[in-house]
């Protein structure tokens, strides 16, 4: 398949890493990270980037984010199907699925998760985005229902926002990945923890999820397949993303 893969900067050495290794063909955007700053934002500039792929040139369309702050809720597709994995955000990407990231962070609340995209996105200078409203999330002061109603993202969003994040979080943990092995990055996650008097921890990584998406192996169990004419909606659910006819 040939296929056009639009996705958040934090996601890019996995994703470059996958490329070089599917049977498929991928077309690649990256976009600034700073539009999780501002859904409403980051969703316009998503849908611009679709709505200019042009029709008849690739087999799907893959916006590289989760739920992600409601972002992709209203996403639609016009000419190509979108297929986009069922996540509430990108913490899911690199722990292999939905069900063992929420298992993690049922066994380990208040933590803080680090990659390599996510210690390396502020160095690229990416889009400036103004902050929207953390009350549309809700001026919730308990971190872990933030994250189980919105997700990881949002729930970093809304703890920055209110200046309570470094208090609501315990735990630094860095997502290991054989291929960032030669990276520095476990140090420099080592010394944030110990700046904000967290616990440093370190997990398996798992990208399997994301190499499904790229080689086109899209069970409905885990990706949402969103036909010309549909958009994204938010379910609330186990499914996390579901479709509707037109605008």
């Amino acid at each position: 398949m040939f296929l056009k893969i639009i996705a958040c900067e934090v996601v890019f050495r996995e994703l470059c890493w996958v490329a070089a290794q599917t049977p498929s063909l991928v077309d690649f955007e990256f976009l600034s990270q700073g539009y999780h700053s501002n859904a409403d934002i980051g969703r316009a500039r998503l849908q611009e980037r679709i709505d200019a792929v042009p029709e008849g040139k690739f087999d799907a369309i893959l916006p590289g984010y989760a739920l992600c702050n409601n972002m992709a809720a209203g996403l639609q597709a016009r000419h190509t199907p979108l297929v986009i994995p069922r996540a509430h955000d990108c913490i899911t990407f690199f722990l292999g699925s939905k069900e063992r990231y929420a298992r993690i962070f049922r066994e380990r609340p208040g933590t803080y998760y680090y990659t390599s995209g996510w210690l390396e996105h502020p160095r690229r200078g990416g889009e400036s985005v103004p902050r929207a409203d953390g009350a549309q999330l809700g001026p919730d002061s308990s971190y872990q229902a933030l994250v189980e109603k919105h997700g990881e993202e949002a729930a970093r969003y809304v703890m920055e926002t209110l200046g309570q994040w470094v208090t609501k979080y315990t735990h630094g943990v860095l997502i290991t990945l054989d291929f960032a092995a030669r990276l520095p990055i476990a140090d420099e996650v080592r010394g944030i923890c110990a700046e904000r008097g967290w616990e440093y921890d370190e997990i398996p990584g798992d990208i399997g999820l994301l190499r499904r998406w790229v080689d086109g192996d899209w069970d409905s169990e885990d990706f949402l397949v969103v036909r010309p004419g549909q958009r994204v909606v938010a379910t609330y659910d186990d499914r996390i993303l579901g479709v509707m006819v037109g605008g």
